[in-house]
């Protein structure tokens, strides 16, 4: 093998993870338009003693978990917000009982930061993202 074809094989590994890496740059944009909105549904949650640990899930196909609150069709985005809790997190064992504990002592301040499960076709992943 020849340099130049492992130079194009580098370029076309770096060229597919920036495409892999785009949907997180969408989900970013919209969580910047709709971090106010967010912000006021975790502390409803917590104020009507609902859960300590909002959680919200961030998808672009279908995802039967917790409820829809900022739908990207209607709102013309690329994400689907929806919010859910540990307690369902734990319910439907995405969240093991045993690691419930441990999670939550992960969990940062949700009056500052927004828990986000983002589910994408490669798999899922808790991220905490300031509101603005």
């Amino acid at each position: 093998m020849e340099i130049k074809d492992l130079l194009d094989q580098e370029n076309n590994n770096r060229e597919n993870n920036e495409a892999k890496e785009s949907p997180l740059k969408s989900l970013e944009a919209d969580i910047k338009i709709y971090s106010e909105s967010l912000k006021e549904v975790a502390i409803e949650i917590m104020a009507e003693g609902i859960s300590l640990y909002p959680i919200f899930v961030a998808h672009q196909h279908e995802v039967k978990l917790g409820e829809i609150i900022l739908d990207k069709d209607d709102l013309s985005t690329n994400w689907t917000i929806q919010a859910s809790t540990i307690e369902e997190f734990v319910e439907r064992g995405i969240i093991h009982p045993e690691k419930k504990e441990k999670f939550v002592k992960q969990f940062k301040n949700p009056s500052e930061f927004m828990c986000l499960f983002v589910v994408v076709p490669e798999g899922a992943n808790f991220i905490f993202f300031p509101y603005n």
